[in-house]
């Protein structure tokens, strides 16, 4: 895997003006970003979030899981904080892509839960790699955070890789019936702590 920075911009939103990186793997052809606030590269620990791409989540407003609810939410705390950093990852489905998501959502509909669907699709339950954001830290100078997350596999990635997790934030936001059995899978299956 070859991560690449491109470029960084100002990202005015409703919250604050954040700084966007742009980063791009030659291997899979995908690009990735970095939202950042403030001073992150001064060796502190950083507030921070891992987010995969979710376009039904994030984009479209879907009530079938919590990403969306997520992404604000870390954006609203690292806004009022200060100082924070989002890797926004091109891992769409928990890796398998829009398409297939669509896919899943279709066999979830029919009774499967989220886990089901991606293996009855022949994939696993979770296809993301996090090894992109050893990279992407890398080109921020970070070494150190604490990071807004339910899923230990994020804190585990991001230890293998040398990052200091020196705290783990629960993100809890955005339950509704529509999303009810997705976050009893979430926990019951994939281990995320609620």
């Amino acid at each position: 895997m070859s991560i690449q920075y491109v470029a960084s911009s100002q990202l005015p939103t409703k919250w604050a003006v954040f700084t966007i990186h742009g980063f791009e793997d030659s291997s899979s052809g995908k690009e990735h970003v970095a939202i950042t606030l403030g001073d992150v590269g001064d060796g502190e620990p950083v507030l921070a979030r891992i987010h995969s791409e979710c376009l039904t989540g994030d984009a479209l407003f879907s009530l079938r899981c919590d990403c969306g609810h997520q992404l604000e939410e870390a954006l609203k705390r690292i806004s009022k904080e200060g100082r924070g950093v989002i890797l926004y990852l091109r891992q769409e489905g928990r890796g398998i892509g829009l398409a297939n998501k669509i896919k899943a959502y279709e066999l979830q509909d029919a009774g499967a839960d989220t886990v089901e669907a991606n293996e009855q699709l022949g994939f696993g339950a979770d296809m993301r790699d996090y090894s992109i954001c050893k990279a992407m830290l890398a080109q921020l100078k970070i070494k150190s955070v604490r990071l807004m997350t339910n899923n230990p596999v994020k804190v585990q990635a991001l230890e293998s890789f040398g990052i200091e997790v020196l705290e783990r934030i629960p993100l809890q936001t955005g339950q509704n019936p529509h999303n009810k059995k997705y976050l009893e899978t979430k926990a019951g299956k994939l281990g995320h702590l609620f």
